[in-house]
């Protein structure tokens, strides 16, 4: 495979807060020099059943998934890697997350209603994909309602001020994920489980965009590299350069493999570009060398 960019973690719009039909976003990975790729849709790998052989021609595609699971309380992104996307074991924890998260969408938008923030519920609901809605979607839709004008709530989100580079994805963290105002609970499995899933269906395990997570606490990325994971996702958009380089210790340290994605979505993180994220070269080259074993042919 000749050197190109690679990114290993994208989103297609089968991750219900994403745009792009995946034979689409292998479009967008060659014009943007691509040259290995994995699609890690959330919680599901049904992208692999929309791509014909000749949509993956000139270009690297490794079956992937980013599955949400918890270890000690705490909410983590685990990417797969090789896995068989065919195996009803990533179905089923579909499903069981989208009927949650079905529930869980009205919630959060009345919490957010309750901190003063009005949200068209019938408008939200009429743009939400299969029946889910997110936090980046009630952002979009409260961002553009003229009546919060305003709202010193949302005046960070936009254009210009402090969380207006992505202004979705920074309303979800701030007021939807666990323990902030609009945070609604959905039952995620195990670490233990997501690691079992991606290695009986013959993929590797690894932590997806830690910085995000676990905030460079070495204990806790300790016990989840003891829990079978086996790289670290070093290379991150959402990361510094300070946290990659720390991370990029931590796993060699360990003997880790090391990734590299941009996590791109679209709209809901529009300064996230494809590829846009630079691994060292030996890391890349390692990367290719590792993962020309679990290509799409």
């Amino acid at each position: 495979m000749d050197m190109g960019k690679i990114d290993l973690h994208l989103h297609s719009n089968c991750s219900s807060d994403a745009d792009f039909d995946p034979s689409v976003l292998i479009s967008m990975a060659k014009e943007a020099g691509v040259s290995l790729l994995s699609i890690t849709d959330h919680n599901n790998t049904r992208a692999y059943s929309l791509l014909a052989p000749e949509m993956t021609e000139g270009i690297t595609v490794i079956p992937g998934v980013e599955l949400d699971c918890t270890m000690e309380g705490i909410n983590l992104h685990i990417l797969g890697y090789g896995i068989d996307p065919n195996d009803p074991g990533f179905e089923q924890i579909h499903q069981d997350i989208l009927k949650q998260e079905q529930k869980a969408g009205i919630e959060r938008i009345r919490k957010i209603q309750q901190l003063g923030i009005e949200v068209d519920q019938k408008r939200v609901c009429a743009m939400a994909t299969n029946g889910v809605i997110p936090g980046e979607l009630i952002a979009e839709i409260a961002l553009a309602d003229p009546r919060n004008e305003d709202h010193p709530l949302l005046r960070p989100y936009r254009s210009g001020n402090a969380r207006s580079l992505n202004p979705y994805v920074s309303f979800y963290w701030d007021y939807c994920a666990a323990g902030k105002p609009a945070y609604v609970p959905v039952h995620f499995i195990s670490l233990q489980e997501a690691v079992a899933l991606i290695e009986k269906t013959g993929g590797i395990a690894v932590l997806a965009h830690p910085g995000n997570n676990i905030h460079e606490k070495e204990d806790l990325l300790r016990k989840i590299l003891q829990a079978k994971v086996r790289g670290v996702e070093v290379y991150s958009s959402y990361h510094d350069a300070q946290q990659m380089a720390f991370y990029r210790r931590k796993a060699q340290e360990a003997g880790c493999l090391i990734t590299c994605g941009s996590d791109f979505h679209g709209k809901n993180k529009p300064s996230i570009k494809i590829g846009g994220v630079a691994a060292e070269k030996e890391d890349e080259e390692r990367m290719i060398r590792f993962f020309q074993a679990f290509e799409i042919r």
